[in-house]
C-alpha cells in the first residue's frame, strides 16, 4: 500500500458518517473508500457521480460491463477484483465477465459496451467515426454512447486511484491477466 486507508479514529465526523452510510448501504467499507477518505472532497465526488449514473439507462449488468471492460484496460487489480463479484451480484456469468474484460459480450449490444469502453479508454476519448457508427448499429444509442463515456470516466478515477495508491484488495482476488 502506498496511501492506506483512513482509519475511521482519525476521521473527521462528516467523513465517519458517510464511510457509516456506505456500510450500511454495502455492508462493509471498501479499502477504496477508505483511502478516498484521506480527502473527503474526492471521496464524497465519487459518491456523487457513481450514485448519478445509477440512475441512467443502463442497467446494473451493462454498468458492470464498462466497469470490467475498463478496469482491464486500466489494468486496475483492485477493480478487477471488486467488479468481478459486483458483475456477478448483477446478473452477469463468469463467461459474461471474462467476454467483457476482452472488450466482448454474449450479444451484440453486450460487445459493443464493452468495445466502447476499451476503445474510450486506448484512444482517450478519440474514437473513430466509424467505430461509434459500428457500436450504434449493434444496438447502442447517442445516450447510451454518453452514459457510457460517463460510467468509464468514474471507472477510470477509481482504477487510478487504486493504482496510484496500491489499495488493498478486499474482495475475492481475481488474476489481472486474462485467460484464454
Amino acid at each position: 500500500t502506498y496511501i492506506a486507508p483512513l482509519n475511521l479514529t482519525d476521521a473527521d465526523a462528516s467523513t465517519v458518517a458517510t464511510l457509516h452510510a456506505v456500510k450500511a448501504q454495502i455492508g462493509m467499507i471498501p479499502n477504496l473508500f477508505a483511502t478516498l477518505a484521506k480527502a473527503p472532497s474526492t471521496l464524497n465526488n465519487y459518491l456523487a457521480q457513481t450514485e448519478a449514473i445509477a440512475k441512467g439507462n443502463l442497467t446494473a449488468a451493462e454498468r458492470e460491463i464498462v466497469s470490467l471492460a475498463t478496469s482491464q484496460a486500466n489494468t486496475c487489480h483492485y477493480c478487477l477484483s471488486a467488479h468481478t463479484l459486483l458483475g456477478k451480484n448483477a446478473g452477469l456469468n463468469a463467461q459474461q465477465i471474462h467476454s467483457a474484460r476482452a472488450g466482448s459480450g454474449s450479444d451484440a449490444r453486450s460487445a459493443a459496451i464493452a468495445a466502447f469502453s476499451q476503445a474510450l479508454v486506448a484512444q482517450r476519448g478519440h474514437v473513430d467515426v466509424a467505430s461509434m457508427d459500428q457500436f450504434k448499429a449493434a444496438g447502442l444509442s447517442e445516450a447510451d454512447l454518453l452514459e457510457i463515456v460517463a460510467n468509464v470516466t468514474v471507472m477510470t478515477f477509481s482504477n487510478y486511484a487504486n493504482n496510484v495508491a496500491r489499495t488493498v484488495i478486499d474482495f475475492p482476488i481475481v488474476d489481472v491477466n486474462l485467460a484464454a
